[in-house]
């Protein structure tokens, strides 16, 4: 049963209010804390012997290929599989440099923090002749600019007095700006591909995917809160309503669409690649911004999603429009799913799946980007490891709500893991083909951003004590606070008392899985 254990809501409340159970947990892994310490500083030695060699060997450049000692200029080519269109005069936009700031700050590295902040106040532009990919731009330089921003405005006082005058969010406001010309279609539905300089450029292709167009609410939605400029999020939440009036009768979506005529291109779709964080971003967006919409869609979704998608701790791939399955097929991307579900409270779920990846990890020793379900068998072609973080991220997730010490063997086995397999004298190389492990000379920034914060996280989590984050698809903390909801939902109590406030969420969370619940039966 779903129900067994009103623990399986744990996560969601300390999101609203960590502090709640801290007395419940005060006793609770004295004897694993020498432990969590022992990994807490191998974490902290491989984010350092990531981050400085991207900033000896590549900085100001986009990213560090460790093998060679050299730099990729790669902002232009994420998501860019044939590596069309690159521009010949971008030198870079320190975007491994980007994506560690909020890093920096959770391992306590204060005067780094400052250091980076002033190099990019003063160095950063975005009037370049370069062809992005508007979801990945939005993810890992937006969300990472507006995060920092937020860091170094808070009561912390991590910055020098005087030191900082909101220039990073004077630049998340210039690029938001740029952004906002992927917009111009007549969905309202934006374009993949957009030129930071010139906008959308001539014969620009009009295909999509659903988490391009459906996973820009949160930094577009900060932004506006931020600048007072509703524009931002008027265009993200347009977007978003529309792909949502595209869902199937059974409340599934595609995975490719057309921006141009509202059409879906690819009808087959699952929980990875092209999808993930449309799911992420409903709820995300629900508990950061208060809006009961949100809720709605999700509550829709996830429900569609455990319907159709699940078979038994698997997802596989199914048609949006009958709900038959596809593709039987694992990807590696897919292992972000039990930590939203742990956000939502079905933690027998989450644990369910999260235990399958990691036997595939223990198999291979990392996680295969795609692995073939219906014959338990590697995809031909698909046998890389780019450093993702998704198994982690899930892993610290379900540490937070269960607290159970099995999560902390996980995460020693993953560090180990990466230790061996991945580290180079000039940082971290992802793996080409997890049955030689042979490498490839690409240190991804995501590395910095996301796999290093859970894993220092889930041995040390003191950032978040008294403290309440959404953390973006990209591993970037936004602060959940009242201010940002545009209005209290009709049904909220309006006591300012934390119980009060875990009633009403429980409710909601016992709704939706009484719904997962009956829709399984």
């Amino acid at each position: 049963m779903l129900f067994r254990n009103i623990g399986t809501c744990f996560l969601l409340i300390l999101l609203i209010s960590p502090t709640i159970f801290s007395s419940a947990f005060s006793n609770v892994d004295i004897r694993w804390a020498a432990k969590k310490r022992h990994m807490r500083e191998k974490v902290r030695k491989m984010f350092y012997h990531a981050y400085d060699n991207y900033m000896t060997h590549a900085f100001p450049h986009d990213e560090l290929k460790p093998l060679t000692k050299t730099f990729t200029d790669s902002l232009s080519e994420l998501g860019n599989l044939n590596l069309e269109h690159l521009p010949q005069d971008y030198n870079g936009s320190a975007l491994t440099l980007v994506e560690s700031l909020s890093s920096l700050v959770i391992l306590g590295n204060n005067t780094e923090f400052e250091r980076a902040v002033l190099w990019l106040s003063e160095n950063l532009a975005f009037d370049v002749d370069a062809r992005v990919n508007l979801f990945e731009c939005n993810i890992r330089v937006l969300g990472g600019l507006l995060s920092a921003h937020l860091l170094a405005t808070d009561s912390t006082s991590r910055l020098v007095k005087g030191a900082y005058s909101n220039q990073l969010l004077l630049l998340a406001e210039d690029l938001g700006q740029r952004f906002l010309r992927a917009f111009g279609t007549p969905t309202g539905l934006p374009y993949a591909w957009i030129n930071l300089k010139y906008g959308v450029m001539e014969n620009e292709t009009t295909e999509t995917s659903t988490s391009g167009c459906g996973s820009l609410i949160l930094e577009m939605g900060v932004l506006s809160r931020l600048t007072g400029d509703p524009r931002f999020e008027s265009a993200a939440l347009r977007a978003l309503r529309k792909l949502w009036s595209m869902r199937s009768s059974l409340n599934l979506l595609g995975t490719t669409l057309d921006v141009a005529t509202g059409d879906w291109i690819e009808f087959s779709s699952g929980i990875g690649a092209g999808v993930d964080s449309f799911y992420e971003y409903l709820i995300k967006a629900y508990v950061l911004f208060g809006n009961d919409e949100f809720w709605r869609m999700f509550h829709a979704a996830y429900i569609a999603v455990q319907k159709y998608f699940r078979h038994g701790p698997w997802y596989h791939e199914a048609d949006m429009r009958t709900g038959k399955a596809t593709y039987w097929q694992l990807t590696s991307l897919q292992a972000f799913w039990p930590g939203l579900q742990v956000l939502v409270g079905d933690v027998a779920s989450a644990n369910s799946s999260h235990r399958e990846f990691f036997h595939v990890w223990e198999r291979f020793g990392v996680l295969p980007e795609r692995y073939l379900l219906d014959h338990q068998m590697l995809h031909p072609t698909e046998k890389y490891y780019p450093l993702r973080p998704e198994l982690a991220e899930s892993t610290f997730y379900l540490y937070q709500a269960t607290k159970d010490p099995w999560y902390i063997e996980v995460g020693q086995s993953i560090v180990k893991s990466l230790n061996l397999y991945t580290k180079v004298e000039g940082g971290f190389a992802s793996i080409k083909d997890v049955t030689t492990k042979q490498l490839e000379d690409h240190q991804h920034s995501f590395f910095l951003a996301e796999t290093c914060k859970y894993l220092y996280l889930l041995f040390d989590d003191s950032f978040l004590v008294d403290q309440n984050y959404i953390f973006t698809t990209e591993g970037h903390p936004f602060p959940v606070t009242s201010r940002w909801h545009e209005r209290l939902p009709e049904s909220y109590p309006p006591s300012n008392c934390t119980f009060a406030k875990v009633v009403w969420l429980l409710e909601k969370v016992f709704a939706l899985l009484l719904s997962v619940q009956r829709g399984s039966a």
